[in-house]
């Protein structure tokens, strides 16, 4: 679950998802050992749930049935979903379909062949969170959309190669940037991924895009989400009337693969590997 950034004057104000103002702390909370470990706990627990969901995505489920087969899940395992009630979100998971970047509502209208459906969640076990978003094609795709698919989800292993204690926040924006581009997709820039502990969203703030070389240095025990959103056409989004959803100002397709990890001594950890 993502930040999302709007330029006000020369000024950056950061709204949570459901767009209230909110500035965000310029305090970054470094993760202990044990912090990271119970957050890994966590992100065990949302891995498996989306091993799950891949299992039952096929034309003809609806995304509602997702929603409720995620709730029981994460109640059979002693977890949480910690989005739900979050500034007034209703839902267990985010549902973006097709066009839909993200905090796409669950829905009853089935899927269809040729849909993509990016299941996002943020699980809280035992006070721990931690946070993963997948794109699942839907039924036969395209050959483009397979494309899309297959260079958003590098493109977040690129970035998180270079995660690593010492390198900076446009390392990462960069990585993904320069390769996304360059296979003739666009990066969202109004979406970006964020640090997160015991609350969804703390420093630091880490775009998607950037400069390499530059921004915030890398530090152990900083534990954050990349998130990548990859778009067929323009970068640019168009906000629903809900106040929540956001889709490509063009209506093409749109992808995002996201883990939590952690910057250690050792490199960097992914919390929410399935």
């Amino acid at each position: 679950m993502h930040l999302s950034i709007v330029k006000i004057s020369s000024k950056s104000i950061v709204f949570n998802t459901a767009y209230f103002k909110k500035e965000v702390s310029s305090l970054i909370v470094l993760k202990s050992e044990r912090e990271i470990q119970a957050m890994h706990e966590s992100g065990k627990i949302l891995a498996a749930c989306h091993r799950e969901i891949a299992k039952l995505i096929q034309p003809g489920v609806t995304t509602w049935e997702i929603e409720e087969f995620v709730e029981a899940y994460l109640k059979k395992h002693g977890a949480k979903p910690e989005q739900k009630g979050y500034k007034g979100y209703k839902y267990a998971t985010c549902a973006s379909i097709n066009e839909e970047i993200c905090h796409g509502f669950p829905r009853k209208t089935p899927l269809k062949s040729g849909d993509i459906v990016t299941i996002d969640m943020v699980v809280n076990y035992n006070g721990a969170l931690s946070d993963s978003a997948w794109t699942y094609p839907v039924g036969k795709v395209s050959k483009e959309t397979e494309h899309l698919l297959a260079v958003t989800k590098e493109s977040l292993y690129r970035a998180i190669e270079v995660a690593v204690a010492g390198n900076r926040i446009g390392d990462i924006g960069h990585a993904i940037q320069s390769y996304v581009e360059a296979e003739g997709f666009s990066v969202v820039r109004d979406f970006i991924g964020h640090g997160i502990g015991n609350v969804i969203h703390e420093d630091p703030q880490v775009p998607h895009y950037g400069l390499p070389h530059k921004g915030l240095r890398l530090k152990e025990g900083m534990v954050f989400t990349i998130e990548p959103m990859v778009n067929v056409g323009t970068y640019e989004a168009v906000r629903d009337a809900n106040g929540w959803t956001a889709s490509t100002a063009d209506g093409k397709y749109s992808a995002q693969y996201e883990h939590t990890l952690a910057i250690t001594k050792n490199g960097p950890i992914i919390l929410t590997e399935q």
